[in-house]
């Protein structure tokens, strides 16, 4: 027997749970829905979100025939056999739309394949990815497509997906389950559709006179609790970047929230130590020196304990950096001379401050007239350039007014103003 996913597919836009942003009144596939008009797309978004079943829909209301294509499983045989198909189609004065399953896992040469036809209007082309499109498919495809991006479904919209599954099971014997238990199992799902039906078809088959308890439900559910993160791809990046950006925003709640989310996902904690220590130079900088040595300690306990208590020291770096004092002038300044280096040619280094080995350095000039600044007064050679002649003297480093940068800050300004204090 077909899963309760497959059998329980919408056909229709009133069965169809999730994706108001597209689907809403006005939305531009609410639109094609209702026109029955169809154009090329990619489906881009998480499992159990509705894409097959939105091409589905999108084909049948216009009254083109549907073609289906597994990436995984296919070729450029099975592409030219679907073309050859919709060629005949054509000939007979039928749309063709050719749906290509996991898109992504096509190359270049055979995601190619498609373009001619494409362009002539031999087919139309949906394609479905849970990768993100702009990384995994040719900007060819691209341009002759329309990228829609679907969201993973929230627990109200899995909930009404469980409902009309339990009213559909009821037609044919008596069933019953908890609301409480229904928005449990919306809970586990995870924002996948599929994994709700399939989950609830599980439980299902375990009660006892079609009554879904609470014991029911646990036998059902158990290890299927997993959270979206795929170690490589957007769902990492993204957690990755919201960790980070929490510690700079100074939110040490947040920052533990992503930590234990990446952790739950299978992240290699020795990997966020890396970010850690790399937040502790961006973000903190010279605000707070200390912040780096705690970042560098925070790693060594790491490798030291491994889990579960080194994730605790990197816990306590994260706590710590998030609130400390923030500034990236050393990030910004090191990134401008970086910028400038690269644009200049190989300015030479000025003969004062050139290295003196030999007699022969000496007498062209090398280290002449270079003031040993540990001789000068307060330990500052006053008016003494480094830069290249040609460059002429940088600012590059402006310390904020945060933390240690306040002190530093001070100190450089009667430095640069011609120095006075101790250097």
């Amino acid at each position: 027997m077909a899963p309760l996913a497959d059998t329980l597919r919408p056909a229709r836009l009133a069965e169809f749970c999730g994706q108001a942003h597209l689907l809403g009144a006005g939305q531009p596939l609410r639109r094609a829905l209702e026109e029955g008009k169809l154009h090329s797309m990619v489906l881009w978004g998480p499992p159990g979100t509705g894409k097959t079943t939105l091409a589905r829909m999108l084909s049948v209301n216009a009254g083109a025939e549907f073609i289906t294509l597994s990436a995984v499983l296919g070729g450029v045989k099975d592409i030219r056999a679907a073309v050859d198909e919709a060629e005949r189609h054509r000939a007979a004065g039928r749309a063709t739309a050719v749906f290509v399953d996991e898109v992504h896992r096509f190359n270049k040469a055979q995601q190619d394949a498609f373009l001619p036809h494409i362009e002539n209007g031999t087919i139309t082309f949906i394609g479905a990815t849970t990768e993100n499109p702009a990384f995994e498919l040719n900007n060819a495809l691209l341009s002759r497509v329309r990228v829609y991006a679907l969201r993973a479904l929230d627990a109200a919209a899995l909930v009404a997906v469980i409902d009309r599954a339990l009213a559909a099971v009821a037609v044919e014997r008596e069933v019953s389950m908890a609301p409480e238990l229904r928005r449990r199992l919306a809970e586990v799902a995870d924002g996948d559709a599929r994994r709700a039906l399939n989950l609830l078809e599980l439980a299902l088959s375990l009660a006892e006179d079609g009554v879904v308890d609470a014991a029911t439900m646990k036998l059902a559910v158990e290890g299927a609790e997993v959270r979206r993160f795929d170690k490589g791809q957007d769902d990492f990046y993204d957690q990755i970047s919201a960790l980070h950006k929490s510690v700079r925003g100074s939110n040490p709640d947040a920052a533990l929230y992503w930590f234990a989310r990446m952790l739950d996902g299978g992240c290699d904690p020795t990997y966020i130590a890396r970010r850690v220590l790399r937040i502790a130079s961006e973000d903190v900088g010279n605000a707070d020196p200390r912040a780096l040595g705690i970042a560098i300690d925070a790693w060594e306990a790491w490798r030291r304990l491994g889990p579960p208590e080194g994730e605790l020291a990197i816990a306590q770096a994260l706590v710590y950096l998030a609130c400390a004092p923030k500034s990236n002038a050393v990030y910004s300044a090191f990134n401008q001379a970086m910028a400038e280096v690269r644009a200049r040619g190989s300015d030479p280094v000025p003969a004062h401050i050139r290295n003196a080995p030999t007699a022969l350095a000496r007498a062209q000039g090398h280290g002449r007239a270079y003031r040993y600044d540990h001789d000068e007064a307060n330990g500052f050679a006053a008016g003494q350039t480094y830069f290249p002649e040609a460059l002429g003297e940088r600012v590059y480093y402006e310390p904020v007014n945060r933390g240690m940068e306040i002190q530093i800050g001070e100190k450089l300004r009667r430095l640069r103003g011609g120095g006075g204090g101790e250097a």
